[in-house]
């Protein structure tokens, strides 16, 4: 296989301009380049590369923690495909869950159990956690393998508990570094790492940061009480 950088292009669905980039950038170089064109080619290996790519784009990694990663010496491609595979069947599963709500709306059914996300949103996480942390998301592994969705779902439960605890004490005008705001840190760590993986001071304040970072965690918390997040990371800093 060699092709030409349009046609690769439309094999992978991002465009010229990207693949211009990510060259740029070096993340994603052509397999050759014509001395005389200038044009860019690409083959087989190139287009495994681009599946990790977008599979950690899919997972909201930066270009540079991707190339990172990419480049890290104990990286396992296997490893990696499989996951991918893992992260589409569950946004297949959901997709499926929506298309049947619709048929349900129609009868006039309950359908907001089919917009639940939380096992996919959760394993996003715990996949950035695995590359932040290789030893945290083997014992992840380790804890987890017998979870089922209900016990999945019972520990979400609890951890939207503390965060809307976090909540209440924030709109009662506690400061982030009050005893009760740090109390709760010692809880959300304490939980962390009762229910997924030994929640170290380091892990911890990663989290917190994150809160704040992700869009899609801001969010989540601030249902709770606009501002949560930003609290909650602030007492996490100060931890």
């Amino acid at each position: 296989m060699k092709v030409p950088i349009k046609k690769f292009a439309e094999l992978t669905g991002v465009s010229v301009r990207t693949l211009h980039y990510y060259d740029e950038i070096g993340l994603l170089k052509p397999s050759s380049v014509d001395r005389f064109t200038g044009y860019r080619y690409y083959d087989e290996s190139s287009l495994l590369r681009m599946q990790e790519i977008l599979f950690y784009r899919e997972l909201d990694f930066s270009l540079k923690s991707i190339a990172e990663i990419l480049s890290s010496p104990n990286y396992n491609r296997e490893k990696a495909l499989k996951e991918q595979k893992k992260l589409l069947t569950l946004k297949k599963e959901r997709l499926e869950r929506l298309i049947l709500s619709i048929d349900n709306a129609v009868k006039g059914e309950n359908v907001m159990s089919a917009f639940d996300n939380s096992e996919f949103e959760a394993y996003k996480s715990e996949t950035k956690e695995k590359w932040g942390n290789t030893e945290a998301y083997a014992e992840f592994e380790s804890k987890t393998k017998d979870y089922s969705k209900e016990r999945f779902a019972d520990i979400n439960s609890g951890l939207e508990s503390i965060f809307g605890s976090f909540a209440e004490l924030m709109q009662t005008g506690a400061v982030p570094s009050s005893a009760e705001a740090q109390a709760l840190v010692k809880k959300l760590q304490d939980y962390i790492t009762q229910s997924y993986y030994t929640c170290t001071d380091e892990i911890l304040k990663g989290l917190g940061q994150m809160y704040v970072a992700d869009e899609r965690f801001k969010n989540n918390i601030d249902k709770h009480a606009p501002g949560t997040a930003e609290y909650t990371s602030k007492a996490i800093a100060l931890h």
